[in-house]
């Protein structure tokens, strides 16, 4: 795997980038407007190579150049498509991979080129586990693993992988329920290793943006309406925010599951509400996915 030619450069500037970091994201606005009147998945998204390509007005997201000589060097956002239970597919059937694609991504990258000294491909991809690119990228991005099914093939694939130094992030999954299914299937990747949450202190909640909590981000409808309900979680047995990780045998943090929390949801409708934007996507979905990124490429 490709050992992120970067970190060097980004680790000596990692001292300013928090103090920039917060600076700008606190300066800026939300750029976008809806896109989208409901959460739902992306009809036939395998067809566009890239996050930019799926966007029916790629002008009105921003977009930026980078050296072509360094390609390899740049962060690329990368999501997952994985297949689904079919006995239970829920409300997105087998494009459940693709919520809140492909404005999610497009936002995350900007905002990440934005607020700290990585390189970003201002083009997001997205492709399946056993995809042989898979080795050139070090970060993926799995959505809403609450109804998850890996194959056996992906299995072996995605432990070769985090084991030789890839990461990934799980995001958008909430209640006990859809937590059993997540850990059923990353206990197939790890019979051995054990999820374990991430107290407060660590290095992963502090390294850009110095978070004072777990955060909870609710889909946009709840976090408008939590201005005047208080309410955030998205139900009963999700008002507790969960952040956990999986290790390797050096102690490297390799698998990140962000649990009872919508980061991608901050980020997909940062432009839909004035309060949504300052409360959640400013305060807490950008700032600990900023910090997940970041943490993970330094490490």
């Amino acid at each position: 795997m490709n050992t992120r030619r970067f970190i060097v450069s980004a680790l000596v500037l990692l001292l300013v980038a928090g103090a920039v970091a917060v600076a700008q994201l606190r300066s800026t606005a939300p750029y976008q407007r809806a896109r989208r009147q409901k959460d739902s998945a992306f009809q036939n998204a395998s067809q566009f190579p890239t996050a930019r390509e799926a966007i029916s007005d790629p002008a009105s997201f921003p977009n930026w150049e980078y050296e072509p000589r360094f390609r390899k060097d740049v962060f690329t956002f990368v999501r997952i498509e994985y297949d689904v239970d079919p006995d239970r597919p829920g409300h997105a059937g087998q494009e459940r991979w693709t919520i809140d694609f492909p404005e999610s991504d497009l936002n995350f990258s900007y905002r990440l080129q934005q607020m700290t000294s990585i390189k970003v491909d201002p083009n997001p991809i997205h492709f399946r586990i056993t995809d042989k690119r898979l080795v050139d990228y070090p970060f993926i991005y799995i959505v809403e693993p609450g109804r998850l099914q890996f194959t056996d093939e992906e299995v072996e694939v995605l432990r070769k992988y985090l084991l030789n130094g890839g990461f990934l992030m799980f995001d958008d999954f909430w209640g006990e329920r859809e937590w059993n299914v997540c850990y059923e299937q990353i206990k197939r990747v790890f019979p051995d290793r054990e999820p374990v949450e991430l107290p407060l202190e660590h290095p992963v909640f502090h390294c850009v943006f110095d978070l004072k909590e777990k955060p909870q981000v609710p889909n946009v409808v709840l976090g408008i309406e939590s201005e005047w309900t208080h309410i955030t979680w998205e139900r009963e047995d999700a008002k507790e925010v969960h952040i956990k990780g999986i290790f390797d045998d050096k102690n490297r943090l390799m698998v990140i599951l962000c649990h009872n929390t919508d980061l991608g949801d901050g980020w997909e409708r940062e432009g839909e509400s004035e309060y949504y934007f300052h409360e959640f996507s400013e305060k807490k979905a950008y700032p600990l996915g900023i910090n997940i990124v970041f943490y993970a490429m330094t490490h």
